[in-house]
């Protein structure tokens, strides 16, 4: 399959890029500085551009493919600056200009209606520290959900480093208690079974251990 990866320089992209590579896929990776992308295990086409606004960039990196990955995300910051909305306005008129279809998003668990199922101490992290990055998420959702596009929303909790493991729970709801964590590895791992087997197509999903 042929991947167009946003996001392939931060901590979970480089991972999306590194496992995808290991099953075979063909990867171009979206990047605002290449630089970042750590070594392959194989030949990665590279874009360089800003996926916000590089608009003939994205063009160019849609051609030939069969599904589109976003992992971008704000890191450390806590200002959204519109980041997932402006991109994926950007994004998905590219995707339908070149007939691509699939496309799977990272966002957070707590975002939308997920906020409702937060345990106490995230549920209180959702509404101060990032009330602003999950509005933003937010509101990007809500513009997929009026495209045409087969998306899949990802909703990850806390993020850890740990290693990748296979074994991890997915479902529009899940039962959650105190700080429950998933690996960056194995929402990669998640991201890449969806689109080998679509089970949550036009769907949220949150994924947790």
């Amino acid at each position: 399959m042929n991947l167009l990866i946003f996001g392939a320089t931060g901590p979970t992209g480089q991972l999306l890029v590194s496992q995808a590579l290991g099953q075979g896929h063909v990867v171009t990776a979206f990047a605002r500085d290449p630089s970042r992308l750590v070594p392959a295990p194989a030949p990665v086409r590279v874009v360089a551009g800003d996926a916000t606004r590089d608009l003939k960039k994205i063009d160019e990196a849609m051609q030939g493919q069969h599904a589109v990955i976003s992992a971008l995300g704000r890191r450390r910051s806590f200002r959204s600056d519109r980041l997932m909305e402006r991109s994926l306005r950007a994004i998905v008129p590219a995707m339908e200009r070149a007939g691509v279809r699939r496309l799977i998003v990272m966002s957070a668990f707590g975002v939308g209606d997920s906020r409702r199922d937060a345990p106490l101490i995230p549920g209180l992290m959702y509404r101060t520290l990032l009330r602003g990055i999950f509005k933003d998420k937010a509101n990007a959702e809500q513009y997929l959900r009026q495209t045409r596009v087969e998306w899949t929303v990802v909703y990850p909790v806390l993020l850890t480093d740990g290693p990748m493991t296979g074994r991890y729970r997915r479902g529009e709801k899940l039962q959650l208690h105190g700080m429950p964590t998933i690996s960056r590895a194995d929402v990669a791992h998640f991201i890449l079974a969806e689109l080998a087997a679509p089970a949550f197509v036009r769907k949220t999903v949150v994924i947790s251990y």
